[in-house]
């Protein structure tokens, strides 16, 4: 009986501490990885006419409360704002003006409505609007 109760107070403490960690986790997990879109709602244009050559990337600078990385075409930087799940991104700064089609645009502008995150259960990055995910991440780099 005492081994029982002992076992059940073993695995309720391991379940209530698993789920209080989540939030925590999920934010530590945007840093120190670059991340590559996968996914991006609303475009007609199909994801790879949109991106051909190269896919957008971003990386999160916690130091600096900044995004890098690269549009498809130019390089680009942004300020963003992080509170638990909650996130919003800045008017991206001075970038190189290569024209390289659509994409860039479509990028940048969903940039702008995005209003939550969170890591799914493959490890992928959900940018989201609400309840939709709009944009879609894999990790390509872990530093």
């Amino acid at each position: 009986m005492k081994t029982t109760q002992i076992l059940f107070i073993a695995i309720f403490s391991l379940i209530v501490s698993s789920c209080t960690s989540n939030k925590k986790s999920q934010s530590e997990q945007l840093y120190n990885t670059t991340w590559e879109l996968e996914y991006i709602s609303g475009p007609r244009i199909a994801f790879d006419g949109l991106y051909p050559e190269k896919k957008p990337q971003i990386t999160f600078n916690k130091e600096h409360q900044k995004v890098e990385g690269n549009n498809s075409c130019n390089g680009y930087t942004a300020d963003y704002t992080l509170n638990e799940d909650a996130i919003s991104f800045g008017e991206p700064g001075p970038t190189t003006m290569m024209y390289c089609g659509e994409g860039e645009s479509v990028f940048l502008n969903m940039m702008k409505k995005i209003n939550n995150f969170n890591i799914d259960t493959d490890g992928k990055l959900n940018l989201r609007l609400d309840d939709v995910s709009v944009m879609k991440f894999h990790k390509i780099q872990q530093e």
